[in-house]
């Protein structure tokens, strides 16, 4: 429990080999690890502890156990955890719905919470915050908007302000963004900051510029009604902003790879030689540049050099798992798409957001991130 309170995680794994027996509460703490350390490896192992004691029927732990395998992009995994559970309460499946719902499997998790409507559960406001995110994952639109009603109709739910950013969430991850701004306006109530920020984030995901930076001016404006400031587009990253990073994992080793000025020579080789299938979408580079650098700059992010170095130092047909500490930008996302049906590879990659499987040209989250 000390070494996990450290944050040594690994260590504090290790001493389970060594006859360690944990308690409840030291298991809880060795999930939370796990899950922060995303290792699919580790957690597997303190699973395999966990079933042999006699804390393995305790709901709490079992539904960590579920949280720890979503962390680890292991839906396999969770759900066999989440199918052996005796006493299944509806945090329990929320919490399945959640895993599915980060791993890109809406549909499974919009099944999900059928299955939980035949076994006679009521659902709360929480189930219909998955519901949406869910529909939201799979373009669900007419879905999501049939689910609110019933919410509020069958079951008797008052709507939340997180159930109103739920349905919002759905219209601007499909693109609809006229729909998206007109329901913005006719909320039966006075839109808050977070309405129209997350406005902001559908347009520049989308590419409408006008409307992103409209978005950014009101969302500035509920934030402090009192400023009359004019709000200015900065064009470059103030100097100690944070540097996009991607991992992977390599022999017991974290490799890391940023944005390298060295590779530029190398970048514009690559743009010369690259063919029909790969186009640029230069709209994704937020700096005041001219287009070519922008081509530029967008060969050399991070998890493109992730995936080369995995791809040349692992066996043909392993799948390939990178951790980003930032968004991934939607160049990348069709590139990496078109790598993996290239190599024929499962292509795994965690930004701050969710998990993308990347397989066979197609990405777990239908594009809609």
């Amino acid at each position: 429990m000390h070494l996990c309170k450290l944050k040594k995680h690994k260590y504090a794994i290790g001493l389970l080999d060594k006859g360690a027996v944990p308690d409840g509460e030291c298991f809880s703490l060795l999930f939370e690890s796990c899950a922060s350390l995303k290792s699919l490896k580790h957690s597997k192992k303190v699973h395999d502890h966990f079933l042999q004691s006699k804390f393995r029927g305790d709901p709490k732990l079992n539904k960590m156990v579920i949280g720890m395998y979503g962390e680890c992009n292991s839906v396999t995994d969770a759900k066999r955890v989440f199918d052996h559970m005796v006493d299944k309460d509806v945090d329990s499946w929320h919490l399945m719905m959640r895993v599915y719902s980060d791993n890109g499997m809406g549909d499974d998790a919009l099944s999900l919470f059928e299955e939980m409507m035949k076994q006679g559960l009521k659902p709360n406001d929480e189930t219909f915050l998955n519901v949406f995110l869910a529909c939201a994952n799979v373009g669900g639109i007419k879905e999501a908007f049939l689910h609110f009603d019933s919410m509020r109709n069958e079951y008797g739910i008052t709507p939340r302000t997180e159930h109103y950013l739920g349905l919002l969430d759905v219209l601007g991850k499909c693109g609809y963004l006229v729909e998206s701004e007109q329901y913005i306006h006719e909320l039966p109530f006075e839109p808050s900051a977070d309405f129209w920020e997350a406005m902001r984030s559908y347009a520049k995901l989308h590419g409408d510029i006008n409307l992103e930076d409209f978005a950014e001016e009101l969302s500035m404006i509920e934030l402090d009604p009192s400023s009359k400031a004019v709000i200015k587009k900065v064009p470059t990253p103030p100097p100690n902003s944070l540097k996009e990073t991607s991992m992977i994992a390599n022999k017991n080793r974290i490799l890391e790879f940023r944005n390298p000025s060295f590779y530029k020579d190398k970048a514009k080789e690559m743009a010369i030689k690259k063919g029909p299938v790969y186009v640029p979408e230069t709209r994704w580079v937020m700096h005041d540049i001219d287009e070519e650098a922008k081509g530029e700059a967008l060969l050399h992010h991070g998890e493109r050099l992730a995936i080369a170095y995995g791809l040349m130092n692992t066996p043909a047909r392993k799948s390939l798992t990178i951790i980003k500490n930032i968004r991934v930008c939607g160049d990348c996302h069709n590139f990496i798409k078109i790598m993996s049906k290239m190599v024929g590879r499962e292509l795994i990659v965690r930004d701050n957001k969710r998990f993308h499987h990347f397989k066979d040209g197609k990405c777990s989250c239908g594009d809609y991130w």
